[in-house]
């Protein structure tokens, strides 16, 4: 009776042990999916173009074009197709001398000028300025002036005596430099005068251009 019992007890122990172990199991088997179907993490969800634009062909569109507008009307004229020359018929008052400052165009094209010359007195057509460059006078409206062959623009130039200057440290010219409006070349007129070197001195003042 006693062997028997203890048998019972055995099987009892031995299914328990089952029972326990096949519930852990199975546990670990139920967690298993879940782990596996847990989201993304944020910062790793890449967003995907939609059809209204927000993706690669919105900024398609954005890009600007790489095409340039063409070109309407005359080009600007540059040095390379121009002649210079002054009229100093203007006369003079107070120690200055008024001129005519005369772009011809050469070439056979239309061109137009438009703004201010760049005018300096210089040892040479590739001398560097003697004292200050003209300035600006502002009385003369700034227009476009477009010049068919053979057509002139003029701007008026003023050139003030250097002796009017008791501290003009002087320096002999040879004549005017002059740079067309937008143009980094430049044309000589060969009309000895004297400049001042010290740059505080403004000798020179020149309009913008009109037509002749």
């Amino acid at each position: 009776m006693r062997s028997h019992r203890i048998k019972h007890a055995l099987v009892l122990t031995t299914a328990a042990a089952a029972a326990l172990l096949l519930s852990g199991c199975g546990g670990s088997a139920a967690q298993a999916p879940a782990s596996t179907s847990a989201a993304a993490p944020a910062d790793s969800v890449t967003s995907l173009p939609t059809a209204s634009g927000t993706g690669t062909e919105s900024a398609a569109a954005a890009a600007p074009s790489s095409q340039a507008a063409p070109q309407t009307g005359p080009a600007p004229c540059k040095s390379s197709g121009l002649t210079a020359t002054t009229d100093a018929t203007g006369g003079g008052a107070a120690g200055s001398v008024y001129m005519e400052l005369i772009l011809t165009n050469s070439g056979s094209a239309p061109c137009v000028l438009k703004g201010y010359a760049g005018v300096s007195l210089t040892a040479g057509p590739d001398g560097k300025p003697i004292g200050a460059a003209a300035t600006r006078d502002d009385s003369t409206p700034v227009t476009d002036v477009v010049l068919a062959p053979g057509k002139a623009g003029t701007a008026t130039l003023r050139y003030t005596q250097a002796g009017n200057y008791p501290d003009c440290a002087r320096a002999a010219a040879a004549g005017f430099r002059v740079y067309p409006p937008n143009d980094t070349a430049s044309l000589f007129i060969a009309q000895p005068r004297d400049a001042c070197s010290n740059a505080e001195i403004e000798l020179l003042t020149i309009a913008a251009f009109r037509a002749k």
